[in-house]
């Protein structure tokens, strides 16, 4: 008898699975394709608020790693430094805006909503005097969905527990993508096919390059906008006779943090602005239309074109369909994240086009050569 062991698999004869007809197995791998895009697409769709809260993480590394790399200009130190260095300006920020500036911005708050609240009804009553028919209730109703947000995402990580929650993950998630960038994007060419790798990481790079250099932009506006506002309503203002407008720096720091958000941000500021400047009077109100569009004309006509030459060019309209859309969908979070998201989608297809392009340039050489 042989001392031989049989395997498992020897002897059980052709597998009922087989497909033995060449264009039934093509049909059917083609099948499979298909269900597994769907599938894909089903899939994101479940986890689309875990996707989110991944691309706002590499938005916030982008903006540690652009000042990391602006550190590496004048500070010839290792890179784990210079991000380390970053961090600490960031919450040295923080903690300076809550300590010293959090009692009186605090104050501010509380007072903010009664006087949006007054000046709102002020604006009804106009309205209603030039004949236009609009109820308290459906204006409250419009003002209450206008700052809570519609969406999914919205609905899912409601309240404040959730929404710290997110920002604390977007953060973490951002710092240890901020650290060691390198290792996360080789993790991710290494799951691709090795003939994809090289077009891979050009175009991690570009999208990279680009993001940063939009942040810096967005950062350079949004610190803009804010400063100028305050110098406007707190300083000039007094100057020039009108007086210092109530809740200046409340008013600059919503107008710095909403410039993040372009075209519907400048709408909010400049709306919450002229409310509270009509609340002192007039000539106030007045005041306020002039420096907001004193803020947005330079911004729009200075800063933003001498940004937007190093960075990516979006079309307007595009962008404000690309924030409704977001919006709707995913809420306040998606409204912040619409614009680099379709940055990123715009660099993804350039590069696409790109590739098609020098592959029809290949293929033309190749059948001139022949």
């Amino acid at each position: 008898m042989s001392s031989k062991r049989s395997r498992p698999d020897e002897n059980l004869g052709t597998s009922p699975s087989r497909i033995s007809s060449p264009e039934l197995r093509f049909e059917a791998q083609r099948a499979f394709v298909w269900a597994a895009v769907i599938g894909s697409v089903v899939l994101a769709l479940y986890i689309s608020q875990a996707l989110l809260i991944i691309f706002g993480a590499l938005v916030v590394a982008s903006m540690i790693d652009g000042g990391a790399r602006l550190l590496a200009r004048i500070l010839p130190i290792p890179r784990v430094w210079r991000v380390s260095l970053v961090l600490l300006f960031m919450a040295g920020f923080f903690y300076w805006l809550i300590t010293y500036a959090g009692s009186q911005i605090s104050r501010e708050a509380a007072q903010f909503p009664a006087i949006i609240q007054q000046q709102a009804g002020v604006a009804l009553d106009w309205l209603r005097g030039q004949g236009f028919a609009v109820d308290a209730p459906d204006f409250q109703a419009l003002l209450t969905n206008l700052m809570s947000g519609v969406g999914t995402v919205t609905r899912a990580i409601s309240g404040l527990l959730g929404w710290l929650t997110t920002l604390l993950l977007v953060t973490i998630i951002g710092v240890y993508l901020a650290y060691e960038p390198r290792m996360y994007e080789r993790g991710v060419a290494w799951m691709l096919p090795a003939h994809r790798r090289s077009q891979f990481f050009k175009t991690a790079s570009q999208m990279g390059r680009t993001m940063r250099r939009l942040m810096a932009g967005r950062l350079v506006g949004m610190v803009f906008e804010g400063v100028f506002t305050y110098v406007m309503l707190a300083i000039v203002g007094p100057l020039v006779g009108i007086g210092a407008v109530p809740m200046a720096a409340l008013l600059a720091i919503l107008t710095g943090l909403l410039a993040f958000i372009p075209n519907l941000g400048a709408i909010l500021s400049g709306v919450l602005m002229v409310l509270v400047g009509f609340s002192g009077g007039t000539d106030m109100g007045l005041y306020t239309i002039f420096v907001y569009f004193l803020v947005q004309n330079f911004d729009g006509y200075i800063v933003i074109p001498m940004i937007a030459r190093k960075t990516v060019d979006l079309a307007p309209a595009l962008v404000l369909s690309s924030q409704l859309i977001m919006g709707v969908l995913f809420g306040i979070l998606g409204l912040f994240l619409a614009d680099p998201l379709l940055a990123m989608i715009k660099v993804a297809l350039e590069r696409r086009a790109e590739q098609n392009q020098t592959a029809d340039e290949n293929a033309k050489e190749a059948a001139d050569g022949t």
